[in-house]
């Protein structure tokens, strides 16, 4: 059973105002997708994100990673331990924990992820792609089905789908700027199936068909995921499915702006446009309102280890709207058409800085 924290409440209004300031400026996708969850989901949907997004930017922009994340394992110590940090997202992030009962492994699984990134690990084939997407993904995607109250095997095993779908979409983006960072995380069984050394490539990275072959790949398997993950979301409390389908599509769009540049990740870094962001944001509206099944299958056997040992296969405790927050609840087309002026208003503000950094 989860491990539950013993502390009431730690975050102040400026504490979450900073975790959501931090999801403005560095985690767009996800930060527009909130806006479209509930109320009593977004604020602690925030609280997780910016927690595990302090994390990641802790050890990729630190030099000494064993001291990063040595400092990391500490601060979940003490906010597990009901004392956490006078930091914003570590009170936020506490009382998320307290509230939703995530089990203490779910974070700690996430810093091992880290952890193989401090150590420039890489990964022989996609099994072991899946295990590290598991840890730097899965656990969040699963740690928000939490957040949404949901605890049945099924919907949270789609729910960490999800997450690494996400994680091999951002993997199949980034090869690029992953290279020139002295890093790869493309499986190494596919390079040399392709006719391509993996140190040599990597000390002289360029796109080729061969290497746009092995990416193509890549998506192929983050497009089962997200596919499979749909009757997860399907089954989502219903003012929850907005925001979770709206990630899902936008990061799944990721992919396929990839695939419209040739599968070239190297010499450009796909983009989608808010044009594009604002159609997509429509489908999502009109996919929250449908139902399916509950899928049958099983999670990824990376994940297995944590869904086996941290969750009861009991059913779902859904948190889903009363009749009051149904009614101040915006129409779909009134939330299309404010998401689609927000992207607006982002991408305006992304030109507007470009042209000043040019400038100077």
């Amino acid at each position: 059973m989860p491990r539950r924290s013993s502390l009431k409440s730690h975050a102040s209004g400026a504490d979450v105002a900073a975790c959501r300031a931090t999801l403005r400026g560095g985690s767009r996708t996800f930060f527009a997708a909130s806006l479209a969850l509930p109320g009593a989901v977004r604020q602690p949907a925030t609280s997780l994100y910016a927690f595990c997004r302090m994390a990641d930017d802790a050890i990729d922009n630190g030099t000494d990673h064993a001291a990063a994340l040595a400092d990391l394992h500490a601060r979940v110590e003490r906010i597990y331990g009901g004392a956490p940090l006078d930091l914003a997202a570590d009170r936020a992030f506490a009382d998320c924990v307290a509230r939703f009962g995530i089990p203490q492994e779910f974070p700690l699984a996430l810093l091992e992820g880290f952890e193989w990134d401090a150590r420039g690990r890489r990964y022989q084939n996609l099994a072991e792609l899946r295990a590290y997407a598991v840890r730097v993904a899965g656990t969040v995607g699963a740690m928000m089905a939490m957040v949404m109250n949901v605890r049945e095997r099924h919907l949270v095993a789609r729910a960490c789908d999800l997450g690494v779908a996400m994680q091999l979409t951002n993997i199949a983006r980034d090869v690029g700027e992953d290279a020139r960072n002295g890093r790869i995380y493309l499986p190494l069984e596919w390079l040399r199936e392709a006719g391509i050394d993996p140190d040599a490539w990597l000390a002289s990275p360029r796109f080729s068909p061969a290497l746009g072959g092995v990416i193509e790949r890549l998506l192929a398997e983050a497009r089962l995921l997200y596919e499979r993950s749909d009757s997860g979301l399907a089954n989502l409390p219903s003012n929850c499915r907005p925001g979770m389908h709206a990630a899902r599509l936008l990061y799944a769009e990721i992919g396929n702006e990839v695939a419209r540049r040739g599968f070239d990740s190297v010499s450009q870094r796909a983009v989608v446009p808010w044009q594009r962001k604002a159609r997509i944001l429509a489908d999502a509206m009109r996919a929250a309102q449908r139902r399916q099944p509950h899928s049958p299958e099983e999670g990824l056997a990376e994940a297995l280890y944590l869904l086996d040992r941290f969750l009861p296969n009991a059913p779902s405790s859904l948190l889903d709207e009363t009749p009051r927050e149904r009614a101040r609840w915006p129409r779909v087309e009134d939330r299309v058409v404010w998401l689609v002026d927000l992207f607006e208003r982002l991408e305006r503000r992304d030109r507007a800085a470009a042209g000043s950094a040019n400038a100077s």
